[in-house]
């Protein structure tokens, strides 16, 4: 069912729940294609866990070309391809310098911290990475650190047997033991507890662990790629990531470029979004106005990649016409066209101007809606709209921030 189901529909995410909880079984699973699964009985956290992982990882992108003829850059596309993953790479010197450096390292078994901001594509690289490599036959298996709580990150990433905690009603296979023999990615790793840090470290160093409760030492032979939108060295030496367990880790690094420096490559990035969506949507948009373009390369994607996918869904789906016009765009690209604007510092104190405002007549209600959405954009724009960082500043987990930011949107703001 898998199977037929990712030969359909292979961007869709899919979890498989499962009353048979062996390493065979999740390795197997996950070479197929799904995004994770989940053993019986059910734990409600757990489940939303799991959940919440795939909605909010990146998915791959993949290059899928279209029928001759119907994107003026069909051959650049092509050209800008990478023929061992299939991911759309670009033609801007800073990613082919990254892409060149990876072809250097991925044949090693050197671990590897990714740095980048938010939705530059970190995860496709760490997929590039392993399909460069001599493991590319065996599991990669992805965990987001970011979504994981305190009491829930060990059985993540260990796994655990029955009657370990309140809740195990079953063994568990963490994520180093399905990834074992393969590439393990740990997104977001410096938000994981230092104790947790701890625990890493002994069996990155020792090669073995153990799942939680359990007393069998497993042999471990993987290979470990981190990502991290913040420096582990500053972070360590803020005392927020341990210094041994970063040395462990940095044996290579590279950085990824934000989409505001790969200029050449955004015209690629527009056109390819534009035919996934259309496959996606069953539409048939043929291409943007020139406003609408220009709009594209003045913007500064604070949110890169990921944003701009988002960006052009939800232009597809508002277009009535055969062309991506100005008011099929987001209110932010709107407001913020002028990316050397957006770019430059403010002096201390200096207030944001209103961005939006209310459809409905002014209430107290509402005065607070203002108030809370202005604090928020403004902590957003101060970290460059990571928000695990916003979320910090304005003393909330990122969960509360999300939600906040989409009950806000569903109270009818709109742009000036």
């Amino acid at each position: 069912m898998l199977e037929a189901f990712k030969s359909n529909r292979p961007e869709v995410k899919v979890i498989i729940i499962t009353g048979y909880s062996d390493i065979k079984t999740a390795v197997e699973i996950i070479k197929r294609g799904a995004f994770d699964y989940i053993s019986k009985p059910l734990i409600p956290d757990e489940v939303m866990a799991v959940i919440r992982k795939a909605l909010e990882s990146a998915s791959p992108i993949a290059a899928t070309p279209p029928a001759p003829g119907e994107i003026p850059s069909l051959q650049k596309k092509k050209e800008a391809a990478d023929p061992a993953s299939g991911f759309l790479v670009g033609e801007s010197p800073a990613i082919r310098e990254v892409y060149r450096r990876v072809k250097l390292v991925a044949p090693t078994d050197y671990s590897v911290i990714l740095y980048g901001e938010s939705g530059t594509g970190k995860e496709v690289m760490a997929r590039t990475i392993h399909q460069y490599s001599r493991r590319q036959d065996k599991p990669f298996v992805a965990l987001d650190c970011g979504t994981l709580s305190r009491e829930l990150a060990g059985s993540e990433l260990f796994g655990h047997i029955k009657g370990a905690f309140t809740g195990a009603f079953a063994d568990r296979t963490g994520h180093f033991e399905m990834a074992n023999g393969g590439t393990l990615f740990l997104d977001e790793v410096a938000n994981l507890s230092y104790d947790i840090q701890a625990s890493l470290l002994r069996v990155i160093q020792e090669r073995c662990f153990r799942r939680i409760g359990g007393t069998r030492e497993m042999q471990l032979d993987i290979r470990l790629i981190i990502a991290s939108n913040e420096n582990l060295e500053t972070a360590y030496r803020q005392g927020k990531f341990r210094e041994d367990l970063f040395h462990r880790f940095n044996e290579f690094s590279l950085t990824l470029p934000p989409l505001r420096e790969r200029q050449t490559d955004i015209p690629l990035f527009v056109h390819h979004f534009l035919e996934q969506t259309n496959a996606e949507l069953g539409k048939n948009i043929q291409g943007f106005e020139e406003e609408v373009m220009n709009i594209f390369m003045q913007y500064s994607w604070p949110g890169n990649i990921r944003e701009m996918k988002n960006v052009i869904r939800r232009a597809v789906l508002m277009s009535a016409s055969d062309r991506i016009t100005r008011k099929c765009l987001p209110w932010e690209q709107l407001t913020r066209q002028d990316k050397s604007v957006a770019a430059a510092p403010r002096s201390e104190g200096t207030r944001i101007p209103a961005p939006v405002v209310l459809q409905h007549d002014n209430n107290l209600k509402e005065a607070a809606w203002r108030a809370e959405w202005e604090t928020i954009l403004s902590v957003l724009k101060q970290v460059k709209y990571n928000k695990s960082k916003a979320a910090q500043l304005l003393n909330i987990d990122r969960k509360t921030l999300y939600n906040k930011l989409r009950n806000l949107e569903s109270q009818g703001l709109t742009p000036n």
